[in-house]
């Protein structure tokens, strides 16, 4: 598994190589698309909960 930082990997076999928040099955795009759709941080942990709060900004790193 190759790490892009602490808390974004990306595996070749898991969601098609996208770059995943810390080898869940949840992508940095899903993350980001959910936000642009007009979802808020809390609603996304709500709905995902293996996700956490500290998540947030390493997705925001990843993306910039």
């Amino acid at each position: 598994m190759q790490a892009a930082s602490a808390r974004i990997t990306i595996e070749p076999g898991k969601r098609g190589g996208k770059p995943c928040v810390r080898g869940l099955r949840v992508s940095v795009w899903d993350i980001l698309g959910w936000l642009g759709a007009g979802m808020r941080e809390a609603e996304i942990l709500d709905e995902h909960p293996d996700l956490d709060k500290d998540d947030f900004p390493a997705v925001y790193q990843f993306a910039a």
